[in-house]
């Protein structure tokens, strides 16, 4: 007959390395799910999804944006229309001419630079929304008929007046 003894100490030790073993378990499931579920939000946020492209190619435009002309916030959209570019389309009638002047624009939906004095006029309440992408970078930018913003809107209001 053998007997055996261990030390409550030791069969502490081996339920510790059991209960590692399960939360690693756990972790590497929470882990795996919460890569599944950026994968997927990614690929619904691709910019892809119905913008411009060619169709069947797997081509997509560069330049994918939404304007909206109205007079400040909370007032009714006078105006609105989309472009692509690079294959040109979207609902603006010379797509492709707008497309050439727009990409003239050096960097046009960056904010204006901080430290700069802008005149304090507005010449209408009308301001243009641009949201979209440009080069692969989001943009969201209100453009006012004013201030440090006056020649882009009123390059934006040739293209698209």
């Amino acid at each position: 007959m053998v007997v055996t003894a261990t030390s409550p100490a030791r069969a502490d030790l081996a339920g510790r390395a059991g209960q590692h073993r399960v939360r690693r378990r756990q972790a590497s499931r929470y882990l795996l799910a919460a890569l599944a579920a950026a994968t997927v939000a990614l690929a619904g946020c691709s910019p892809s999804s119905g913008t411009g492209g060619t169709a069947g190619t797997g081509d997509h435009a560069k330049v994918s944006l939404a304007f909206q002309l109205n007079n400040g916030p909370g007032t009714p959209v006078m105006k609105h229309w989309t472009l692509s570019c690079e294959p040109s389309g979207g609902s603006q009638a010379n797509a492709s001419v707008a497309c050439t002047a727009l990409l003239r624009l050096k960097d046009p939906f960056a904010p204006p630079a901080t430290g700069v004095a802008c005149p304090m006029f507005l010449l209408s309440n009308e301001k243009i929304v641009v949201t979209g992408t440009w080069f692969g970078v989001r943009v969201h930018r209100t453009v006012e008929d004013g201030g440090c913003d006056v020649a882009l809107f009123s390059k934006l209001d040739k293209l698209f007046g």
